[in-house]
């Protein structure tokens, strides 16, 4: 069944308990990378500090792209970026650690000043550093000592994010492990919610595409540092540098995490890199299927290069094929999209949303979009009707 229309939301009461007790809002779970959700989740913190945001690590462009080349290390940057949208932000936070994490370096300096400021945060000497209190500051600046000693000669500083460089530094100290550093800065920012890795593991994603080419890492497919791609992605799959697939298997925290969810969301984000990745690992399927909270797909707006040849419908197609696989149904259509995927949640002027809900058996949620106020008030929007439907889902 589908509706198409903009959405009253029926119970503001809901609403309204989760502004006054958000640390009992609902478990809304993401499977998200990039920074298209950063804005969402920031307004979701009003309603709810128990979000569950399981990121791609596989990003192989930017400041993550040399952090991997210099150490073979997961992609840090887009979990640095889901942190500090998450961070608590208030004066009963922590700006002195939020002003740290999220500072970038100049692109245009000279490598070998960059360098010496870097060294200076490590000593605890830079001012950056020096305003935040003890015990912090020496665990921060240990991290980014133990970055400066592990670090190549010709490290490129340049545009450098330093959350990323102590999350290295971190992860390089923990014998290559992101999960105890994450817990560590999450606390450090009074994060309102819950931010992993998918997998922990060093990884890149790869595509097919239907003319046969084959793509090994991120920045190949995204379109955003190399040419977009010319030819419709056919299937992604994870593998090593070389290519190789090993297989990947879900951890069982991240299993828990997504069937105890209140809602799953599919969230904005580029369709493949952003999004599918997360879907990849052995796992994820069954654990989604497992789940009986509403599943949502809430597309992207504007265009974008990786879902090339993808209306709407292709674009829940893609989505739904790994699922499938997960479950042995890799051929098709015999195991029903609603194991998957309940709502689509579009804004109102998306032409294709009743017919790719009828199409696939959704319900159809819409909301208006306000061009004067559009990144503020669809965040707002959006950040609502999930929290709306989550709750609506444990009454």
């Amino acid at each position: 069944m589908s509706q198409q229309g903009e959405t009253t939301l029926p119970d503001e009461q809901c609403l309204d308990r989760a502004l006054a007790h958000p640390e009992t809002g609902p478990r809304i779970l993401f499977f998200s990378g990039g920074s298209a959700l950063n804005g969402i989740s920031r307004r979701l913190k009003a309603y709810t500090h128990n979000s569950i945001h399981l990121i791609t690590p596989f990003d192989g462009g930017g400041s993550s792209q040399v952090l991997r080349q210099a150490f073979g290390m997961p992609a840090v940057g887009d979990l640095r970026s889901r942190l500090m949208a998450l961070a608590d932000e208030t004066l009963q936070g922590e700006p002195e650690v939020y002003a740290l994490f999220s500072h970038r370096l100049p692109g245009q300096a000279r490598n070998d000043a960059l360098a010496r400021e870097v060294s200076a945060m490590a000593a605890g000497q830079h001012a950056l550093v020096a305003a935040i209190a003890a015990p912090m500051r020496q665990l921060l600046h240990g991290h980014l000592a133990t970055f400066l000693l592990r670090a190549p000669e010709d490290f490129d500083f340049r545009k450098a994010s330093v959350g990323n460089l102590i999350l290295a530094g971190g992860y390089l100290g923990h014998g290559g492990q992101l999960a105890p550093v994450l817990e560590q800065m999450a606390n450090m920012v009074e994060m309102r919610g819950t931010v992993r890795p998918v997998v922990d593991e060093t990884l890149h994603l790869g595509a097919l595409l239907r003319d046969g080419t084959r793509l090994i890492g991120q920045r190949q497919i995204s379109g955003k540092e190399v040419s977009p791609i010319s030819s419709p992605i056919q299937s992604c799959f994870l593998c090593d540098e070389r290519g190789a697939r090993p297989q990947v298997d879900l951890p069982e925290a991240n299993r828990k995490l997504i069937e105890s969810a209140d809602l799953i969301c599919f969230p904005p984000g580029s369709l493949y890199s952003s999004l599918i990745a997360n879907l990849l690992p052995r796992g994820v399927g069954q654990a989604i299927a497992r789940s009986r909270a509403p599943k949502v797909y809430l597309p992207s707006l504007g265009t974008d290069p990786e879902a090339l040849g993808h209306d709407l419908s292709g674009q829940i197609d893609a989505l739904l094929t790994p699922l499938r696989g997960d479950l042995g149904g890799a051929a098709g259509d015999e195991i029903p999209v609603g194991t998957f995927l309940t709502h689509l949640l579009c804004d109102s002027s998306e032409a294709q949303a009743e017919d790719a809900a009828a199409r696939h058996g959704l319900h159809c949620l819409s909301h208006p979009l306000r061009q004067e106020e559009a990144p503020r008030y669809l965040s707002e929007r959006v950040a609502r009707m999930l929290v709306w439907l989550a709750g609506d889902f444990r009454a």
